[in-house]
């Protein structure tokens, strides 16, 4: 059994998840400085905190760190000074022509300007000590830890108080989970605990949240090494597994798994596999290699090859799918074959038939997401165990020729009610907490989720008011020191007092349900060609059990 969900994780996670979605950016008036929801990357070093809170690191190859005042800098950062007295180094002599900086009238609080981060940060030692992994059962398993979010004040919040956004945006979670978090000393504005909820948020605000973290499992597959030399590192990358960290995967990353058991840093990745994608992966070691080869993919140099098991008789000629593609939702990660849709075009040529199911060879043109397995389902032969586009959500015909006999919404819901049945929202990236605060990215009303859900989220409102009044106590107990908690076991990090999904027990997921039957069988550019071997599912004999 593992314990399950992110819980707080799932609320304050969507602060750097927007990042994942197009209309991330925004402006913000008075802003000054990069503008980015970041991940902590350094442990603070100031006492008495009553939060555990370790190293962390952001995200992705464009995240920012962001470190805690009084630590140590990060190898190959450039960060400035901490504000002293709430204005920064620089505005105490302003040069000619430029006029000084309002400092605020007498009580009114003064917001640090924001500081200047390097990007490209990669991870290293002080982020793969957050926690170990264990075995079981065929799983690759993540011990629960703690881990700070941080995020500036995004302007929507300019003007009102913690309280409001809570209640407003993070549904999640009640609002006596927040009190207890308050109290616990694990919400920091501009680094300062918060003292009450009502505070009024303004722009440049800094916030960092102490959570605690679970990952789900993935499968205890080897990652291979295929090739090394001095430019790239290439392997053969297990079905279940992210590249790199996102939504609920930290250390369960290919990124991670990579650094903390083969000594492999630093790397930027080539190309994208989706999670349940398994086969040929591609890291650079130098962003000028990595440059390089990605000019070499934006000029269409790059040729891939996957194989993948599909429902019914494929026909044999080779077949052309030029449908244009639509993403419904970037939050859930579904797509359709639609008329306003990017182009795409997917060369496909059946390998075998056993009577049952087929063996195709998919070659992609262009790089849409999630393009194979949505042209598949559009032809009518969608990957026999897809978990999304195999799915009786699309209605009868399962999406064959773009007929989908429900709005979008409709389609997202039954979705979400699919997988929530099988414990298995793991599959659209999606946790409980996330369902509060709708699906689609114009926002599907908490009510449309159905009563069940609601009242799921009203029992765990009740169980937190219990949680909260007796929080302050037991978190005395577990409290660690800032600069000693990357040495603390990390045993004592697996249960919390305000966690939710500590409380939860989860079914674990057999082995062979995190494959589906899609592999990344060969990249080729020039100079280069890797192959992977061909998975046990594509063998010509194969039988469903």
């Amino acid at each position: 059994m593992w314990l399950g969900g992110r819980g707080w994780f799932g609320v304050l996670g969507r602060w750097c998840c927007d990042l994942r979605r197009p209309s991330f950016a925004r402006t913000w008036s008075g802003f000054k400085g990069p503008m980015a929801e970041t991940l902590s990357t350094q442990v603070g070093t100031a006492g008495g905190l009553r939060a555990p809170h370790q190293q962390n690191g952001d995200a992705g190859g464009d995240a920012r760190v962001e470190p805690t005042p009084g630590s140590p800098k990060p190898a190959g950062q450039e960060v400035e000074p901490a504000p002293v007295g709430g204005e920064h180094p620089s505005a105490a002599a302003p040069g000619p022509g430029k006029r000084k900086k309002r400092r605020g009238a007498t009580g009114e609080r003064v917001v640090p300007p924001p500081k200047k981060r390097r990007t490209g940060v990669s991870f290293g030692d002080e982020h793969f000590a957050e926690t170990s992994y264990y075995f079981e059962g065929g799983l690759r398993k993540v011990r629960p830890y703690y881990f700070d979010f941080r995020t500036y004040c995004k302007g929507r919040w300019v003007g009102h108080s913690l309280l409001h956004v809570f209640s407003t945006e993070f549904r999640a979670q009640p609002l006596a989970y927040y009190e207890a978090a308050v109290r616990a000393g694990r919400l920091h504005l501009n680094e300062k605990p918060v003292q009450d909820l009502n505070i009024v948020l303004k722009d440049n605000d800094f916030l960092r949240n102490t959570v605690h973290r679970h990952e789900p499992p993935v499968t205890a597959e080897p990652i291979r090494l295929l090739a090394e030399n001095e430019d790239v590192v290439v392997v053969d990358k297990p079905s279940s597994i992210p590249v790199h960290p996102c939504g609920r995967f930290r250390h369960n990353t290919v990124i991670f798994i990579l650094g903390k058991e083969h000594q492999l840093k630093e790397l930027h990745p080539l190309h994208r596999l989706d999670r349940l994608t398994s086969g040929v992966l591609m890291f650079a070691k130098t962003a000028a290699v990595s440059e390089r080869i990605h000019e070499q993919v934006r000029d269409r140099q790059l040729e891939k090859e996957y194989v993948c098991r599909v429902e019914g008789e494929f026909p044999t000629e080779e077949v052309t799918c030029k449908e244009p593609i639509l993403v419904v939702s970037y939050k859930v990660g579904v797509c359709r074959v639609d008329t306003r849709g990017k182009p795409c075009e997917t060369v496909f040529q059946r390998l075998s038939y056993n009577g049952q199911s087929s063996v195709v060879r998919c070659r992609p043109l262009t790089g849409r997401t999630h393009q194979i397995r949505v042209h598949l389902q559009f032809l009518g032969h969608p990957i026999l165990n897809d978990p999304i586009y195999n799915s009786v959500a699309w209605g009868p015909s399962r999406g064959r020729g773009g007929r989908i006999p429900k709005t979008d919404e409709e389609l997202l819901r039954d979705l979400v009610a699919e997988h929530q049945a099988k414990q298995s929202l793991d599959v659209l990236d999606l946790c409980e907490g996330d369902l509060s605060s709708g699906l689609t990215d114009s926002t599907v009303p908490s009510s449309e989720l159905g009563k069940d859900s609601l009242e799921e989220l009203a029992a765990a409102a009740q169980k937190m008011e219990e949680v909260a009044e007796a929080a302050p106590q037991k978190l005395d107990t577990i409290a660690l020191a800032p600069e000693k908690a990357v040495e603390t076991d990390v045993m004592n990090q697996e249960a919390d007092p305000l966690c939710a999904e500590c409380r939860l027990v989860r079914q674990d997921p057999l082995p062979k349900d995190l494959v589906m039957f899609l592999h990344a069988l060969r990249y080729k550019g020039p100079g280069f060609e890797y192959f992977s071997p061909m998975p046990a599912w594509a063998q010509d004999d194969w039988q469903k059990d």
